[in-house]
Parts: structure tokens; C-alpha cells; sequence
């Protein structure tokens, strides 16, 4: 048994309150004590030099689902202080695959997950999913939300259409496999396919299975542009018909027409606050967010799946209709471009490596440098690379992305996509918060700013032992200067580590040390939940 104590600490143990100096003490991978100060012998002192001492931060909206099943350590978000991540987002995940449709999901969704040769994207459910990353010896810990497109892929394939009651029991049947495996919820993409065809009667269906397992609802909502309150509604009725805790993905308003919705937003989930229902959301702190570059196509292009949508982009009737769609102006749909002008989509990562040179440009330089228009660019593009495209899309202004931070709802998140030239967030968001709007525009005070961090995301994903510092709570530990931590990726440059972190100890590991990461450290764990 290994006994460590951190000495000299400034403890915000992640409940909001006021921070005071004392020590923290943990055996193994539990903390033993937390105090002003502590007696005993110990195997091992640490000094935290009078730096602020808080729980391991939690992300709640994390894509490194493959990235882990490669590299034991991502260290973009080691060095953030994350000790935690959530993965199985927006209804698109790694579990459960069948064998059947392998090449097609990975081809799906390879432009938020990337791809390596060495998976085979075969996997019956989050258990096998869930073992191959412990396999892996991962240095922080993962969660898994079960996703909604794979529990439908698994029952009726990519097909555009209602589930019928039958297969509305049997994907009932494979969600409760998944929660009793350990899936800590379920997320929903409502603008992925096989997602987006879900009616809302079968998400009233899937939720309450969830609010009887007292596991959130994870969404990225139907629409986030020009008819959000359409979506909102959509989510208020789920919520009010199942009685699930609702946690909405990177919350935010996108079009800078459109931003003024967020009080008839915030209007609506206070309403269903005040009925008793629990509603909770996470925000990257940007005003760009960043997914498949295949969002910009129309979603009738994307029935049937990948092999469908390159037949339908390589007809040139069919492409032709594509292309009026993205350019007809007050689309129904997510028009990524019409929202985020064109100028704004970016293109954050290619598989050929001739066309890495479309990295960081934006369509219409990328439609310039081929010739072409930008719509043709993007089909292109998509074509040439068979899906497999990340973007970035600047849609979203300061006044916004504040008041949205500022609500009691919101905790912090990632949402990163690994590979390419990728968004900032990969590698500095959590900083970001701390050292930008709470240090410089002083938004809310720093023990606020940790509780959004860590206690407030662990209560949203039901993840009861970590989150905040206590006797009998994990040893996720994250040691910083409140004077100098800050993000220093860009847009331009997004591969730099954030600064201001001194130490992380995952399960009482020291994983990070001064800039330093032991990707040996094999420290995580797999956090299931317990029914």
C-alpha cells in the first residue's frame, strides 16, 4: 500500500465553496484525509508550493473513443488536468458494432473518430469496448455513454425510417444490456445518422429506461440553428413524457442571428426546472465547434449510409440537388453553411496525405486551390477521402458563449476531435476557463470555476466517486498556478499544451509532472456505473 501526502496545498475540494490551506492525504488510489493538518507516516510527500489543489477535472463530452484504444496516455488532455472523459457521444460511437456494418461505420463516422488499420470497428457492446481500453492500460480514467445510432444500427440497420414496435422492444432490450454492462447513459445525435430518424415517441421510449436506471439522457438536440425552440420543445416533451435527466451537448446558439433564442432557451429549462425535472448541459468555451465536414450535406443524402451517400454525391442529378439544397437560404435542416458562411467551415482533418494541404483552409480556399466552387470543393473533398473529413465552423459570438458559461446548468467540456489540424479545445479548454474567464474577465470566482470543472459534471454523469476531494473519494488530483494557467492553442496553431499545471494524479498516480506526461503510468480506470 502506497501512502502519499500533498503538503502546502490551497484546497478547493470541488463543492464551490472558499478554499483554505491545508493537506490532503491518499492510500493507493483513495483519499484518505483531507485537513489543515494531517499526522501519520508517509511512503511518499508531495509540495504543492501554495498552488491550488482540486479535484481531477471531468469531461463530459469527449472524443478520444478510438484515440484509446491506440495510445494509453492523450496527452492533450493530461495536460488540461482532465483525469476523466466521457465517451459514446452524440448517438455515434465504437459499441455496439456488427460485423455487418464495420466498413460502413467507420467510414460514417471516421471524420470524428478518425481511423487506424490496426481496429477492426467489431464490437458487440460496451463491455467488450469497455475491456479493450482497459486492455490498452489507459493513464485516466472512461466513462461510456451507450449511443443511440448503434443501439438502432444493431436492431434495424441505416435505414430512413421509424422503428416499428417491434424493434422499439428490442432496442429497449439492448439498452438495458448496455446500462447493465456499465454504460453510465445513453447519447443521441439527433442530426447523425441512423439517429435522425428517430421519431420522438422512440427517444420517450429509450428515456424512460433510463430514468428507471437514474441515467442521464446525453443529446446533441435535432436543430441548433434557426428552428432550436422547434428542438427544445422536442426535448421539454421527452423529458415531461419519460421523466429522464436531460444533459444537452455543447449547449449554444448557432448563427449569430439566432443567438437571441438563448433566453426563450434558458425561459424553457428553467420552466421544466421548476416541475422538478433535472436538466443539465456542457459547453466548450469557443465560438466554433467542430464535426464531420459531411454535416454540410442535406440529410436525405445520408440514407442508407456511407456507400449510399458517395453513390448519391457521385450522380450528377442527384448532386445537383445536394448542391441547391445547401444553397437555398432558411433551410429546415442544419445548413452548416448557410449559418456559418462559408468563409467560416474549415476543413481540421484529411486521411491522404495530398490532401493535407486542405488543412486549416477554409471551402472557398479550398474550392479556389481545386478550381472548383465551394460546394463542389466540400463533395468533392468528401468523395476523394470516402467521408472521412473534420471540420471546424465558426458560428458563435463572446456575448453568447459568457451567458451560456455563466448559467447553473453548465459544466466544462472538450468536445474534441483528435486527429488533423484539430479545433483549439483539444488542448485547452479547460484552462482556457480557468485562466481566461475566471482570471482575466473575472466571470465568476475560481472555486465556482473548479465546481464546474469537477463536482458539477460528476453529478451529471452519475459518476459518484470522483469529483470532489474527500475521504473515501478517488485520487484525482490536479495541482495548479491560478496565476498562470491559461490555453495557449489557437486556431492557427492548435497543437501547444496549456500552461499553469503543475501536477495530475489519476487514482494517485503522478501521471503528470511539471510538462512532463509517463504515458507508462497505466493509472486509469474504467468507471462503470452501478445500478
Amino acid at each position: 500500500m502506497m501512502k502519499t501526502k500533498l503538503i502546502n496545498c490551497k484546497i478547493f475540494d470541488g463543492n464551490g465553496g472558499r478554499p483554505f490551506s491545508g493537506e490532503i492525504s491518499f492510500e493507493d488510489d483513495i483519499i484518505t484525509a483531507v485537513g489543515t493538518k494531517l499526522c501519520g507516516e508517509y511512503d511518499k510527500t508531495v509540495d504543492a508550493g501554495g498552488k491550488a489543489v482540486c479535484p481531477g477535472f471531468i469531461d463530459t463530452h469527449s472524443h478520444s473513443d478510438l484515440r484509446i484504444l491506440i495510445d494509453s496516455a492523450i496527452t492533450s488532455k493530461l495536460r488540461q488536468g482532465i483525469t476523466t472523459e466521457v465517451c459514446g457521444q452524440d448517438g455515434v460511437s465504437m459499441a455496439p458494432v456488427p460485423a455487418d456494418f464495420a466498413w460502413q461505420w467507420r467510414h460514417s463516422i471516421g471524420g470524428l473518430e478518425g481511423d487506424d488499420p490496426s481496429i477492426d470497428w467489431i464490437f458487440s457492446g460496451a463491455d467488450e469496448y469497455l475491456n479493450r481500453i482497459a486492455a490498452n492500460n489507459p493513464c485516466a480514467n472512461y466513462a461510456y455513454l451507450c449511443p443511440h445510432g448503434n443501439i438502432r444500427m444493431e436492431v434495424l440497420g441505416i435505414e430512413a425510417r421509424p422503428a416499428t414496435e417491434e424493434e422499439l422492444c428490442r432496442m429497449e432490450q439492448v439498452l438495458r444490456r448496455e446500462l447493465d454492462a456499465g454504460a453510465v447513459g445513453m447519447s443521441s445525435g439527433l442530426i447523425y445518422i441512423p439517429c435522425v430518424y428517430a421519431t420522438t415517441e422512440e427517444m420517450v421510449r429509450l428515456c424512460r429506461i433510463l430514468a428507471e436506471y437514474d441515467r442521464p439522457f446525453v443529446v446533441h438536440q435535432r436543430m441548433e440553428f434557426n428552428d432550436i425552440m422547434t428542438s427544445m420543445q422536442e426535448l421539454a416533451t421527452i423529458v415531461r413524457q419519460s421523466g429522464v435527466h436531460l444533459h444537452i451537448s455543447h449547449f449554444k446558439m448557432g448563427g449569430r442571428a439566432n443567438e437571441p433564442l438563448r433566453y426563450e432557451a434558458f425561459k424553457l429549462i428553467e420552466q421544466l426546472e421548476a416541475e422538478g425535472y433535472e436538466i443539465s448541459f456542457d459547453q466548450y468555451p469557443y465560438g466554433a465547434g467542430s464535426t464531420m465536414l459531411a454535416a454540410c450535406i442535406p440529410p436525405w443524402a445520408h440514407a442508407g449510409g456511407t456507400a449510399k451517400l458517395l453513390e448519391r454525391m457521385r450522380d450528377p442529378e442527384t448532386r445537383a440537388k445536394i448542391k441547391s439544397d445547401i444553397l437555398h437560404d432558411d433551410t429546415v435542416w442544419d445548413n452548416h453553411i448557410e449559418f456559418c458562411t462559408p468563409e467560416g467551415i474549415v476543413v481540421s482533418d484529411v486521411t491522404k496525405e495530398e490532401n493535407k494541404k486542405y488543412l486549416g483552409k477554409n471551402i472557398v480556399e479550398i474550392g479556389d486551390m481545386m478550381g472548383v466552387d465551394y460546394v463542389d470543393a466540400v463533395i468533392d473533398l468528401l468523395l476523394d477521402e470516402d467521408n472521412m473529413v473534420g471540420m471546424i465552423e465558426h458560428y458563435g459570438t463572446e456575448p453568447c458563449i459568457t451567458e451560456i458559461m455563466k448559467r447553473p446548468e453548465m459544466n466544462a467540456c472538450t468536445d474534441g476531435l483528435l486527429g488533423g489540424k484539430p479545433h483549439p479545445r483539444v488542448y485547452g479548454a479547460f484552462p482556457r476557463i480557468l485562466g481566461k474567464y475566471c482570471r482575466e474577465d473575472k466571470l465568476f470566482p475560481l472555486e465556482k470555476a473548479i465546481y464546474k470543472l469537477t463536482r458539477k459534471p460528476a453529478e451529471a454523469m452519475r459518476i459518484y466517486d470522483r469529483g470532489v476531494l474527500a475521504p473515501g473519494k478517488k485520487a484525482d488530483i490536479v495541482v495548479f498556478d491560478p496565476d498562470t494557467v491559461i490555453d495557449v492553442a489557437t486556431y492557427d496553431n492548435p497543437r501547444q499544451y496549456s500552461v499553469g499545471i503543475k501536477y495530475v494524479f489519476v487514482n494517485g498516480k503522478l501521471v503528470v509532472s511539471d510538462g512532463v506526461v509517463d504515458d507508462k503510468a497505466a493509472s486509469g480506470q474504467i468507471v462503470r456505473a452501478v445500478r
